[in-house]
């Protein structure tokens, strides 16, 4: 408030100056003398007239500012929480992984930006068992090892997500086959060595079988999706806890 006084003040003692300056040159051009009530009119008047107008106009100004300002603070937080929204809604709540849909969706765009590429399916070995066994909290806690054993095994800007309720997916971008064969066992080792121990000292083993496929130029995601789960099965079928991967779509044709 006390700037808005200062602002008026300047201005209604700037009007009075200039009043003054005019009643000095009009009043005796047109031949009247210059008088106390000419002198007082030309001094409040415009001081009186000036210092209301411009603090009601500064006033209003800087409601009006403070009114944008309230505005972009409130868009800006509104923005952010959308985000947060977007982000929780593409995330598993579990694991915290892309959710199936965000995972195919990022695979997708993974897909349209590069040929180069290899996609695995990384699913828990006799998971029903350790479900049935210690119960379900018991296997979200083992999923969580799994979960975290995957996120070491991969490389940083590989795309992961939970696709299933024990079963992963994991698009390794610009890999080759070579390199997709080398996170695949990593991956498969990382879940090895763990060791998890839901009750007592008795130590639970937990294994993850994996299937994979290189990228072809023209292969898109579903035909990925069935290639990769054809591994899976080949791996289960051969006694599980093993990684196996294909060449790409186009050559294995």
């Amino acid at each position: 408030m006390s700037r808005i006084l200062l602002k008026s003040a300047a201005v209604a003692f700037g009007s009075v100056a200039i009043s003054l300056l005019l009643t000095l040159i009009v009043v005796p051009a047109m031949g009247f003398p210059v008088s106390r009530t000419i002198w007082l009119t030309s001094t409040v008047c415009p001081l009186a007239l000036a210092w209301i107008a411009c603090a009601s106009t500064f006033w209003q100004s800087d409601r009006l500012k403070g009114a944008h300002r309230d505005l972009a603070r409130a868009h800006a937080q509104l923005a952010a929480a959308h985000r947060r929204l977007s982000e929780k809604a593409s995330r598993d709540d579990m694991t915290g992984m892309l959710n199936r849909e965000s995972f195919f969706a990022a695979l997708d765009g993974s897909r349209r930006k590069s040929d180069r590429g290899a996609l695995l399916i990384i699913d828990a070995d006799h998971f029903k068992a350790i479900n049935d066994s210690f119960g379900h909290l018991t296997g979200d806690d083992a999923l969580l090892l799994i979960a975290s054993a995957i996120e070491r095994g991969v490389r940083s800007g590989d795309v992961l997500g939970r696709i299933g309720g024990e079963e992963f997916g994991a698009f390794l971008v610009g890999a080759t086959g070579a390199e997709a064969r080398r996170v695949a066992e990593r991956i498969r080792r990382e879940v090895e060595l763990i060791r998890f121990r839901p009750v007592d000292e008795r130590t639970v083993p937990l294994t993850v079988s994996i299937g994979g496929i290189t990228c072809g130029e023209d292969s898109n995601v579903s035909e990925l999706m069935r290639a990769a789960d054809l591994r899976l099965y080949e791996a289960k079928h051969r006694g599980r806890n093993l990684s196996i991967l294909d060449r790409d779509i186009s050559e294995a044709a």
